[in-house]
C-alpha cells in the first residue's frame, strides 16, 4: 500500500527534534543497492516513495506536496525450504555411495548445505518489498505505510542508523506523556458491575469506551464490525473472540456476552465524519495501528496538490485519535467518574441485543 491513493495502513510516529538540514543527504547515504548485489542476507536501504527502483534520492524525487515520501526496501535471496532439502538429500546420497557408509557426519552435512547455497543462492530471484513512509515536514509526524511489528522494527533502526534519530510511536503511552500524565494514571475500566477490575489495558479501556461514547453523544463516530474482544486476566479467559457475523455485530447477543464478563474491544472498525468527509479504519487498541485507512475523497488532480491533501488528512485524522484520547483521559480521571462508570455499566447490562 502507497500513500498517493486507496487504503493505507499506518503507524504513526514523532520526532522528539527537526531533521538535519542534510537530511536528503543522509537518506542518500543509505540508498539501496543494486539487486544484484543482494544474498541470504536481508539488505535494507531507502529508495523514492515513487517506486522500489529508484534510488537516487535528491529534492525532486523525494520531496512530494512538501513532505518527504520514501520507502524502505527490504531485500533477499532464499532458497525455498523443499529445493534446499532436495538437493541436500541428493549430495548425502551421493556422499553414502561414494564412501560406502550409511550415514553422513554432522560436518559434511554442513559442508554439504554450504555448498549448496554456494552453486544456486544467485540463481534464486530476489524477494522485495518495500515499507513507505512520509514525514510531514512541518509537524515532524511521520507516518510509516506498515502494522507489522517486525517490519517497524526494522524501520525504527534503520531511520535511526541514517539520521541519528529515533522515531517515537504515537502509542497510548505517548498520548499520556504529551497529557502530562503516566499510563498508570488512568483507571481499569469495569464495563461490567458483575466484574473486578483486571490488569491496566488502557487502549482497549480507550477502544470499548469510544464504543460508549459513539452510542450515547457522538453521532460523527462510529465502531462497527468485526470486532474482536480480549481479556485483560486469566480469569475472564486468555483467547480472543472475533465477532463478524450479522448485519450489526454491534447489537449481538455475542458482543453483549463478552462486555458482560469483563472482555474489552482490541479491534474494531472505526468511523469518523464531518460534513462529507470520513475517515475509517481498523483500529487496534494494543499497538495503535490503523489497518486500511479510507481517507476522504479529495479534489484535487494535480499530483503534488493531491499527495499533500492526502496527509493533511492524515493529520487531521491523527488529531481526531488525540482529541478524543484526551476528552476519555479528562473523563476517566475525574472526581465524577464513579457516576460515569456506572452509566456505562447500565449501557452494557441494558443494550438491546440481537
Amino acid at each position: 500500500m502507497s500513500f498517493d491513493h486507496g487504503p493505507i495502513n499506518v503507524t504513526m510516529f514523532k520526532l522528539r527534534q527537526k531533521l538535519p538540514e542534510n537530511y536528503l543527504e543522509m537518506f542518500a547515504a543509505y540508498a539501496a543497492k543494486p539487486l544484484e548485489d543482494v544474498r541470504d542476507e536481508k539488505q535494507l536501504g531507502w529508495t523514492t516513495g515513487r517506486h522500489l527502483l529508484e534510488t537516487k534520492i535528491d529534492e525532486a524525487s523525494a520531496i512530494c506536496g512538501g513532505h518527504l515520501y520514501l520507502n524502505l526496501r527490504r531485500a533477499e535471496r532464499k532458497i525455498p525450504a523443499v529445493m534446499m532439502s532436495t538437493i541436500a538429500k541428493r549430495e548425502e546420497l551421493i556422499y553414502m555411495q561414494a564412501n560406502g557408509k550409511d550415514f553422513v557426519p554432522a560436518s559434511v552435512k554442513r559442508e554439504i548445505r554450504k555448498d549448496a547455497i554456494e552453486r544456486n543462492l544467485m540463481k534464486m530471484p530476489v524477494n522485495w518489498s518495500g515499507i513507505p513512509f512520509v514525514i510531514d515536514l512541518s509537524t515532524e509526524i511521520i507516518y510509516v505505510g506498515s502494522t507489522s511489528p517486525g517490519q517497524l522494527d526494522d524501520f525504527i533502526c534503520f531511520f535511526f542508523k541514517t539520521t541519528g534519530l529515533e522515531p517515537i510511536h504515537i502509542n497510548i503511552s505517548e498520548l499520556c506523556e504529551q497529557l502530562g500524565i503516566q499510563e498508570a494514571d488512568l483507571p481499569s475500566i469495569q464495563f461490567s458491575a458483575d466484574c473486578k477490575p483486571g490488569d491496566l489495558t488502557p487502549g482497549r479501556d480507550f477502544l470499548t469506551w469510544l464504543w460508549y461514547y459513539s452510542e450515547k453523544y457522538a453521532n460523527n463516530i462510529m465502531i462497527e464490525g468485526p470486532l474482536t474482544f480480549a481479556a485483560d486476566d486469566e480469569a475472564r479467559g486468555s483467547h480472543d473472540i472475533t465477532i463478524k457475523k450479522g448485519d450489526c455485530p454491534t447489537r449481538s447477543a455475542e458482543a453483549k456476552s463478552a462486555l458482560i464478563i469483563g472482555k474489552k474491544l482490541r479491534k474494531a472498525k472505526f468511523s469518523y465524519t464531518v460534513e462529507n468527509s470520513i475517515w475509517s479504519c481498523t483500529f487496534d487498541a494494543d499497538q495503535l495501528t490503523f489497518s486500511s485507512l479510507t481517507l476522504p475523497e479529495g479534489e484535487e488532480m494535480e499530483l503534488h496538490s493531491s499527495f499533500q491533501e492526502r496527509i493533511n488528512n492524515l493529520y487531521i485524522f491523527s488529531q481526531t485519535i488525540q482529541a478524543f484520547f484526551n476528552k476519555f483521559a479528562e473523563v476517566s480521571r475525574s472526581i465524577s467518574w464513579p457516576t460515569t462508570e456506572k452509566q456505562i455499566q447500565d449501557w452494557v447490562l441494558n443494550r438491546d441485543s440481537i
